[in-house]
């Protein structure tokens, strides 16, 4: 299977390149800076790399791709841009075979019971210490809320927990729906790594068509 990683060199995109190759794909590693897409293939010399800006890409680029993966990531300030990618990748893929999977953010999974239920994102948004980078979140969940309303695109989604952080891959990862997850611990914490493997799996066996699903470290 030939897959496009669009952000390989980035947190989630590296990982997803380095699972993708090692699971015998065809990898085109796709981000802006050739230097840092130099490096990424100094250490996977099987991946193909094309240095271009994200909003550069055209069908062409995609015409003998399987799988579109969108790991784009960029600063609070410019967080509407994972609106704007999504959407120019949606045009672009409307009524195609091409399947595409976005990395989407934790904020628009529901927390809480009963009359207390609510968005993860009103917990960020309630909390002061988030102002800094609460953008992010926030237009996450505005791409995911775009997707929901696209019907002729084979898209999926993945959400981390609360935390996503680097380390090692979880060996024991739980899987979800809509609903914030916590490990036996209490922590709601998914590394690049177990991110990486989930969407694979879903490449490789569908069960999430036009929908998101969550992962987190067991």
């Amino acid at each position: 299977m030939k897959i496009f990683i669009i952000g390989a060199t980035g947190m989630a995109g590296q990982a997803l390149t380095e699972k993708a190759i090692a699971a015998g794909h065809e990898v085109v590693a796709n981000a802006r800076h050739a230097e840092k897409l130099a490096a990424l293939q100094t250490t996977l010399p099987n991946i193909s790399v094309l240095a271009k800006d994200a909003f550069a890409l055209t069908a062409a680029d995609f015409a003998d791709v399987d799988v579109i993966l969108d790991a784009f990531a960029t600063a609070p300030d410019q967080a509407y841009l994972h609106v704007d990618l999504a959407a120019k990748l949606v045009a672009i893929l409307r009524n195609t075979d091409t399947r595409i999977g976005f990395v989407l953010g934790a904020g628009s999974l529901w927390t809480g019971a009963g009359a207390d239920k609510h968005l993860a994102y009103d917990d960020i948004l309630a909390d002061p210490e988030t102002i800094a980078w609460r953008a992010i979140p926030e237009n996450q969940l505005d791409e995911l809320e775009f997707l929901r309303r696209v019907k002729n695109v084979n898209w999926f989604g993945v959400s981390p927990g609360l935390m996503f952080v680097p380390g090692a891959e979880a060996t024991n990862a739980l899987l979800g729906q809509d609903e914030l997850l916590f490990n036996a611990a209490g922590e709601s914490v998914t590394t690049p790594g177990t991110m990486a493997t989930a969407m694979l799996n879903e490449i490789a066996e569908p069960a999430h068509q036009q929908a998101r699903f969550t992962v987190v470290n067991g």
